[in-house]
Formats: C-alpha cells, sequence, structure tokens
C-alpha cells in the first residue's frame, strides 16, 4: 500500500535521514517510535511533499510520488494529520472538515457521498458534533486534535499518517484519541502511526519500526518489539505507560 525505500531527507546541509525503508500493508497500522530528534517528523514530511527527499523512493499503491507535491499526493489519496494539528482556526469546525474533502468536492479524487461521510466523522468524534458550528481556534488541544484526525479522514483517503496525536493531551483525551485509532483499524483503515507514547502506539499496531538517529535500529511484530529488552529500556520506561 505505502512503501518506502532507502529514504534520505533532511534540511538544508543537514542531512535527517540516512536511508530508511518501511513498509504499510493494507488495512494494517504500523507504527514509528523513537526517541526527540530521531526523525520522526522529518520522515513524515519526506513521504508527503512537505519536503522534498534527497534519495530514495516512496510508491503509494504502486505509485511513485517521490517528491511530487503536497496536494497532489492527497488526491493520490494519502492523509496526513500533521504535528502540532494545523487547524484553520478562524474556519468553523464543519468547514475544517469540508476541507478535508476538498479534493472530492473538486472531483479530483472520487467524490462520494461527502454529506454521508461528514455524518460520520461526527459521530467518530462526538464532541465535534456538539462545536460543529464554533470556531476551530476556540477548541481546546484535545478538540483539535480530534479535528486534525477527523480531517484527514475526510479524504476519505487510502492511507492516513498521524504524526503524534496524543501530544500535549490530557491522560483521559490520549485513551480517547487511541480507541478512535482502534476503531479506524477495525474498520480496515490503513495508518503509519507516530507517537510519543510508545506503549500505547505498540498496542494499537500491527508492526513497527524504532528510529534512532535518522536510521531503523530494529523493526519486527508489534508485540515482539514491545518484549524487547533494548526497546523497553529506552521507550517503555517512566511515563509511556
Amino acid at each position: 500500500m505505502l512503501s518506502i525505500k532507502n529514504l534520505e531527507a533532511g534540511y538544508g546541509k543537514v542531512q535527517v535521514l540516512h536511508g530508511i525503508s518501511i513498509e504499510v500493508p493494507k488495512s494494517q497500522i504500523v507504527t514509528l517510535i523513537g526517541s526527540n530528534g530521531a526523525g520522526k517528523t522529518t520522515t513524515m514530511r519526506a513521504i508527503t511533499g512537505m519536503i522534498k527527499p534527497t534519495n530514495g523512493e516512496v510508491t503509494l499503491s504502486g505509485k511513485n510520488i517521490t517528491g511530487s507535491d503536497s496536494h497532489q499526493i492527497a488526491k493520490l489519496g494519502l492523509a496526513h494529520s500533521p504535528e502540532g494539528r494545523r487547524v484553520f482556526s478562524t474556519m468553523s469546525v464543519t468547514d475544517n472538515l469540508l476541507l478535508g474533502a476538498f479534493p472530492r468536492l473538486t472531483y479530483s479524487r472520487p467524490k462520494g457521498d461527502v454529506k454521508a461521510d461528514l455524518e460520520k466523522a461526527m459521530e467518530l468524534f462526538p464532541r465535534l458534533k456538539e462545536r460543529r458550528t464554533q470556531l476551530a481556534g476556540t477548541l481546546s488541544g484535545g478538540e483539535q486534535q480530534m479535528l486534525a484526525m477527523a480531517r484527514a479522514i475526510m479524504l476519505n483517503p487510502d492511507v492516513i499518517l498521524l504524526d503524534e496525536p496524543s501530544m500535549g493531551l490530557a491522560p483521559i483525551l490520549v485513551d480517547e484519541v487511541f480507541k478512535t485509532i482502534s476503531r479506524l483499524k477495525s474498520e480496515g483503515v490503513t495508518m503509519l502511526l507516530v507517537e510519543q507514547f510508545a506503549a500505547a502506539a505498540l498496542n494499537v499496531a500491527d508492526y513497527g519500526y524504532v528510529l534512532e538517529n535518522g536510521r531503523i535500529s530494529a523493526e519486527g511484530p508489534a508485540k515482539t518489539l514491545k518484549d524487547d529488552p533494548a526497546v523497553i529500556a529506552a521507550y517503555l520506561g517512566g511515563g509511556n505507560h
């Protein structure tokens, strides 16, 4: 479904990713864990065209999307819920969600039933339904995170990239976010999840990769990684349960 091979990327002369390879099979959740500064967000940006890779290849459903512009990649069915939420604060919740469906409304992606999908997104996140007419900028951090995820879902994508969905959220909201991720998984949604709470990510994922200093240092079924002493020592210690 989504395949990353020998990806290299960075900012200016600073190389962050040193030839990483990741496979995200259809209807599975793959998680990428690692400490701050390991290159997780850079990986997401390089996949979705926010920065251009300097080497390697990214393919989506067999199509080479390496270095394509973000809007072209979205049209092909790759949705990105970015780190830091990035909602349109002066627009209503409903309008933010409809923006997620923009490629469908302009027929650059199969349209389907946008209205029904809007209702479905609201049902997935009941708090958004209550605040559908509110400006996104007036929502709490947790509600904005839900909005960013729901907006990505509105593309009706083949693959969703979730970058740090639990960042800055209260523990009760972290649980809610992961319940939603589990529900999407049960509906067959394919996801690449970058997450600071490694234990929670490995609980919900099928397969995991550990990123260290821009290189993959370990990979395997999520259950195996969860029991790996090195992974436990580095990522599953205090604060990550």
